[in-house]
């Protein structure tokens, strides 16, 4: 391991907005922060926005500012990623801004029903041979219902074609609610403020020409969502 990502890890280690579980913690059993994240997290009573496979936080940083009445969660598996929005987050003093370290499966052991007001998924990767480790596929649809609150909208923003038509297929086939499916959200002039936010990953795709696609939908809680036939 490079001597940089012993810093940041170091450093991660200090700031108390980064929540890293240990596996004994979550594997089979619920975290303690379970139901808790308002009153003994973030201290507050605001609606809680995820964004899963936050990366470097950009996204989560960005909706921080703009919203500080909400409350913005980063999660992501990597540490030296979170490392740049946490460090941000710290030195801005952003008090409405948390980032947890663990793997999307185990993402129920820490939240409880109707806890999640949001969620962002920004340039996941689209596992092209595997789509049922997509971040928006069936199986993980099914784990979100469990915490999303009726009514909370799912946010994809992506370059990957693939990743942008499979999801958009199977919220059509399970008949969810699509308010906005764009498959080029700067070339039709919908990228508002929000939208506008660009992470590392995504300046980099741009410049070399790749579109950047946006879908945003809501699950229907009463219902399991359902795979598409041809990717079971």
């Amino acid at each position: 391991m490079s001597k940089g990502k012993l810093e940041k890890f170091a450093e991660v280690e200090g700031f108390k907005h980064v929540v890293q579980p240990k596996l004994e913690e979550v594997f089979r059993k619920d975290y303690f922060l379970k139901g808790k994240w308002n009153s003994d997290f973030f201290q507050n009573n605001g609606p809680i926005t995820l964004e899963l496979g936050c990366g470097k936080g950009e996204y989560t940083v960005g909706l921080a500012k703009m919203y500080p009445d909400r409350n913005f969660l980063g999660v992501d598996i990597k540490g030296a990623r979170i490392w740049k929005g946490a460090k941000q987050s710290h030195e801005e003093g952003l008090k409405n801004v948390g980032f947890l370290r663990t793997r999307i499966d185990f993402i129920n052991s820490f939240f409880t029903q109707d806890e999640v007001d949001e969620i962002w998924f920004t340039f996941p990767d689209p596992q092209l041979k595997k789509p049922l480790k997509r971040l928006t596929s069936s199986r993980f649809l099914n784990y979100y219902s469990q915490f999303l609150r009726p009514g909370g909208w799912i946010n994809l923003k992506t370059d990957s074609e693939v990743l942008f038509h499979y999801t958009k297929k199977l919220a059509e086939f399970n008949k969810l609610e699509i308010a906005v499916a764009s498959e080029d959200i700067y070339g039709s002039g919908i990228a508002d403020e929000i939208l506008s936010i660009r992470t590392f990953y995504e300046k980099t795709w741009l410049e070399q020409g790749l579109r950047s696609h946006y879908i945003r939908f809501m699950l229907n809680n009463n219902q399991p969502v359902t795979e598409l036939p041809d990717e079971e």
